[in-house]
């Protein structure tokens, strides 16, 4: 008896705890009493929405706005519905008569346009949500619940296909890229915001909206063409911002394009040259279960020579998130601006479009494209997708603009033209006859010659003068070759080759060059450091001199920073040593280099061997200042070189008329630097002779009275050029990577 009162009072306590603890606990989760309403009660509740809900039941998202959740929903109220000119176009486009007759695929594209994932009241929309923390004031996007999903497209031959955009940009794979689509992304589009905080922190104002949408006043909370007129009403499931236009979901770029024909010659350089269709399983899969139709579905992919894929929602992906903060912009030409260009730049040295090369189709649409936000206020300074800012003017070449779910499209009167074809770089790259040449360039100057703020003068390499002196490019092993022989010593000579032919000519000081019955001479320094010479209309280099090579002009072209001038053969370079052409010039009795170089040829200072002067090196540069023979039979009177004005001793026995003559000899050679009288050397430069203590003793070039005059270091001695006509008695001799100088006096060293 006592067991069972004991049994029977134990169930009772523990039936008194289990019903007290499931009070509490249900007391502890259950929502608060004085909870706001869930979305969709709210809205009903207000009694100006009917329009709004209507859509919403219509797209079958009443359940989800009555319950549970965490969303964003930028509601328009009824008078928003109602005489709304963009709207009613919206509907008429798509052959809807009024609001009533929407059907159920519009009404859920319009809502699910108006529905951010996540709750966030007006100071936490603006804010972007990085991969390390909310950074305040830097997002004007948020990604919605629409997306376009599955529709007809057809291919550049003109099949009809079911398609699905790419959903990231298309990189080359090969180079660790990313894939251009993954199935488990549905490319939602965004919706744009403006706040007055954004504004300000990113350097804009009420303008770069209002320049878009202008027939709506910035209030400080706009979302596309409306404006917010109640914020931050909480709901239980999310945050409401009462609207007064109805916002319908924005196309993207490659949507956008689809719909308007005054761009479509642009556009046709997209579909027929940067797009494949690619069928996907996963795609296919999905879509063959959502209709019970056998179709295969193609992703539309945009060739990874393009800077971004225009049909992608999701910016760069580099964070989940970063299409919050930035997007896509084009500037796309009108056809008759864009046909003229074609047909008279990219077309002056190729029969069709068909037949130009991929890249410069690439290049040229890479130069409409921006891969960041291209606001109006900062147009003229924000870098394309070839790191360039546009070449058109924002208030006479824009006639169009269009905000779009993915970024901007601005409408021109004008090609934006890229530096890659309107400087001297593209009278190469346009032209299929100097494609070895454009190589070239892109390997070591492309960067240098496209640059529109400089000038240059630029002597061009035909494809067949190269492969007539046995150079040529083997696509396969990916060399340079010579004679058929493949190794990277060919692409290194050609290089030397290509940089003695572009001259930097800031005050035009080639410009007379290949005018019909131009008479004059002159020598230039190039922008490798190579010196070359002209006579009338032709070209010298040390190479070719040695080579005994005529290198004649043909015909001469003007770009925007600069002239080509188109020559029959190769500027080379010198194989051979100072000592060899020094011996060149001095050997003959007659020749004004002559003391010099029977001092030189014996001296301390010279290898006989090697032809080479004490203390140069290959890849150096030199400039030789030799004194003629009057000026060495005064540094012989002077005690500054052995033996007599009438008997030079050459080959001194004594060690200190060894070391006499090869100071004198050191003295005069400039080390790492190439002189000529075209004032850009002005100041002291270092020698080959040195102290003791290792450093250089220096000579001086100053121009007085413009003339060209060098002086040892303090000042004692001054020469001058003598010139004379381009022979071997003159100033401006060529040798390998030096030139040589005959002066009218010697240099005292220290």
């Amino acid at each position: 008896m006592n067991t069972c009162i004991q049994r029977i009072t134990f169930l009772a306590v523990a039936t008194t705890l289990l019903f007290s603890c499931k009070k509490k606990f249900n007391d502890f989760y259950a929502p608060p009493a004085n909870q706001d309403p869930a979305v969709y009660q709210q809205l009903q509740a207000k009694g100006k929405f009917t329009q709004f809900l209507s859509l919403i039941d219509k797209a079958g998202y009443k359940q989800t706005l009555s319950t549970a959740g965490y969303w964003t929903i930028f509601a328009p109220t009824d008078s928003a519905f109602q005489n709304d000119a963009e709207f009613t176009a919206y509907l008429q486009s798509k052959g809807i008569a009024n609001v009533n007759a929407i059907d159920s695929t519009t009404a859920q594209s319009i809502v699910q346009y108006l529905l951010v994932f996540n709750a966030f009241t007006k100071n936490q929309l603006d804010d972007y949500q990085s991969n390390l923390g909310w950074i305040t004031n830097s997002a004007f996007k948020r990604r919605t619940a629409y997306y376009s999903g599955f529709y007809k497209d057809t291919t550049a031959a003109g099949q009809p296909v079911i398609a699905i955009a790419s959903n990231r940009n298309n990189q080359n794979s090969a180079t660790g890229g990313t894939p251009y689509f993954v199935s488990s992304d549905n490319n939602n589009k965004y919706i744009p915001f403006f706040t007055s905080d954004y504004l300000t922190n990113n350097g804009l104002s009420a303008s770069d909206y209002n320049y878009f949408y202008p027939s709506t006043p910035f209030s400080g909370f706009n979302v596309v063409n409306a404006r917010v007129t109640q914020q931050d009403i909480t709901a239980q499931n999310g945050v409401i911002h009462i609207i007064d236009h109805v916002v319908t979901p924005l196309a993207s770029l490659d949507q956008f394009l689809r719909t308007r024909p005054e761009y479509s010659e642009f556009r046709k350089l997209f579909e027929r040259y940067m797009v494949l269709f690619i069928q996907n399983a996963d795609a296919t899969h999905r879509y063959q279960v959502l209709t019970g139709k056998p179709d295969n579905v193609l992703v539309k992919v945009y060739s990874s020579l393009l800077s971004y894929s225009p049909n992608n929602e999701n910016f760069f992906k580099l964070q989940d998130n970063d299409g919050q903060r930035d997007g896509w912009s084009m500037v796309v030409p009108q056809n008759d601006s864009l046909l003229k260009y074609i047909n008279t730049v990219l077309l002056e040295s190729y029969p069709s479009v068909n037949s130009l090369p991929l890249n410069i189709i690439a290049d040229f649409l890479n130069s409409h494209m921006w891969q960041t936000t291209l606001w109006p206020s900062k147009f003229s300074n924000t870098l394309n997708s070839l790191v360039e800012p546009a070449h058109i003017n924002f208030q006479s070449n824009i006639v169009d603009k269009k905000m779009l779910s993915n970024g901007i499209f601005y409408g021109s009167n004008k090609v934006n033209e890229p530096n890659v074809f309107s400087t001297i770089y593209g009278k190469a790259y346009l032209n299929p006859k100097f494609s070895l040449m454009t190589r070239l360039l892109d390997n070591d100057l492309k960067t240098v010659i496209t640059n529109p703020n400089a000038r240059y003068t630029m002597f061009m390499l035909p494809d067949a003068v190269l492969r007539a002196q046995g150079f040529d490019y083997n696509s396969a092993a990916n060399l340079f070759t010579y004679n058929g022989v493949a190794n990277d010593t060919n692409r290194l000579n050609l290089l030397r080759i290509l940089n003695t032919c572009v001259v930097e000519t800031p005050n035009g000081e080639l410009d007379n060059l290949g005018t019909p019955g131009f008479t004059g001479t002159g020598v230039i320094s190039t922008f490798g450091g190579e010196v070359i010479k002209y006579n009338g209309n032709q070209i010298i280099s040390a190479g070719s001199a040695d080579r005994n090579i005529t290198i004649t002009i043909d015909s001469v072209k003007t770009a925007k920073n600069g002239r080509v001038i188109y020559i029959n053969n190769l500027p080379y370079f010198s194989y051979l040593q100072i000592g060899n052409h020094l011996q060149a010039l001095g050997t003959a009795p007659s020749s004004e280099y002559n003391l010099f170089w029977n001092y030189m040829k014996k001296s301390a200072a010279y290898d006989s061997v090697l032809f080479t002067i004490l203390g140069t090196s290959a890849g150096s540069f030199y400039t030789v200042f030799a004194p003629n023979n009057n000026a060495i039979r005064q540094a012989i009177t002077n005690g500054l070189l052995p033996g007599t004005p009438t008997t030079p001793n050459f080959n001194p026995t004594l060690t200190s008329d060894k070391l006499l003559v090869a100071n004198f000899i050191l003295y005069h050679v400039v080390d790492k630097t190439t002189i000529i009288p075209d004032k850009k050397n002005i100041g002291f430069f270092p020698t080959l002779l040195r102290s003791n203590n290792g450093d250089p003793f220096t000579i001086n070039i100053q121009y007085p009275a413009n003339v060209f005059e060098v002086s040892d270091q303090f000042n004692i001695r001054k020469g001058h050029l003598v010139n004379g006509a381009t022979n071997q008695t003159s100033s401006n001799q060529l040798s390998n990577r030096t030139v040589i100088h005959l002066i009218d006096n010697y240099l005292q060293h220290p």
